[in-house]
């Protein structure tokens, strides 16, 4: 499905949600029927199901007599809703900025993460330059507090990347990208060596989407595939837009989105191809000598 969670959910409080409305629809039991019975709205509840709010821990008390847990599962839900609401610390400070800490928090909990970028280096691999230069064409009419914030947010998400437990990253990128001067010549090359550098990690895999590769797959915009360890937590697919970003989570579209991914894997340049083709791009662009 289609959701608008909480800019703080956790990928524990989304698995807490499902499980809260499959209680309910197993006990046969309807939002209003429930809400009688707990000192909670329906539509409350409702948000609950959803993980658009976060629960309390009594609330979930209430709510899993009503269902008549077990005591096994009962201290398994309760422990759920008491680490659900655990923030990773540094997320509190960006709390101003809409969406970004859930995305931060999608991408902390995933094991596996997939992306297909057209216009520009993803933000997990930008240098610090080439992301102040993205941030403040995209947000131009931002305050600089704010620019500053997103910069800070962006390079500390790239920490996960070298983490002991750190995700596997797959990215393909159209090549249209590599050619898009962002931030002058030097910063681009710079950008792209950071690319190259990157894809010599065991953990990091970039494949270039050549111009010669045609009509492809992804043409009908950018993605970002998020896999978990823990097979209940269902693959979340983020679609970015200035107007409000999507989170999918619907089995079909989350398959149909892996399949787009697979066909653009086939289509793109292996990796020591796309590596020499980073290589050459980068030996194209004319950089000032610095005197």
């Amino acid at each position: 499905m289609t959701t608008t969670p909480s800019t703080t959910t956790t990928v524990r409080q989304r698995r807490l949600a499902r499980t809260l409305r499959r209680l309910r629809e197993g006990a046969g039991l309807t939002i209003d029927q429930v809400a009688e019975k707990v000192e909670l709205s329906p539509s409350t509840i409702s948000r609950i199901e959803t993980a658009q709010v976060s629960v309390r821990t009594r609330d979930v008390k209430e709510l899993l007599e009503v269902y008549q847990v077990t005591d096994v599962q009962r201290a398994e839900l309760l422990e759920l809703a008491r680490t659900g609401r655990q923030q990773h610390p540094w997320w509190n400070e960006y709390k101003v900025l809409p969406s970004v800490p859930l995305l931060a928090g999608l991408e902390a909990d995933a094991a596996f993460i997939q992306q297909y970028s057209a216009l520009l280096i993803p933000g997990l691999l930008q240098t610090k330059e080439y992301a102040a230069a993205v941030i403040g064409a995209i947000r131009h009419d931002a305050a600089p507090e704010e620019l500053k914030q997103r910069l800070e947010l962006r390079m500390h998400r790239q920490q996960l990347l070298s983490q002991k437990d750190a995700p596997d990253l797959w990215v393909v990128l159209d090549e249209a990208a590599l050619h898009r001067t962002v931030g002058g010549p030097a910063v681009m090359h710079r950008q792209l060596q950071r690319l190259i550098e990157a894809s010599k990690r065991p953990n990091i895999t970039i494949q270039v989407l050549p111009y010669s590769a045609g009509p492809h797959a992804g043409m009908d915009g950018e993605f970002t595939l998020y896999s978990y360890r823990d097979p209940v937590d269902p693959d979340v697919v983020y679609l970015e837009n200035t107007g409000g970003d999507l989170y999918l989570e619907h089995g079909d579209k989350t398959s149909r989105y892996r399949l787009i991914f697979r066909h653009l894997q086939a289509a793109a340049l292996n990796p020591a191809e796309s590596v020499r083709t980073l290589a050459d791009v980068q030996h194209e662009l004319a950089v000032p000598e610095r005197g």
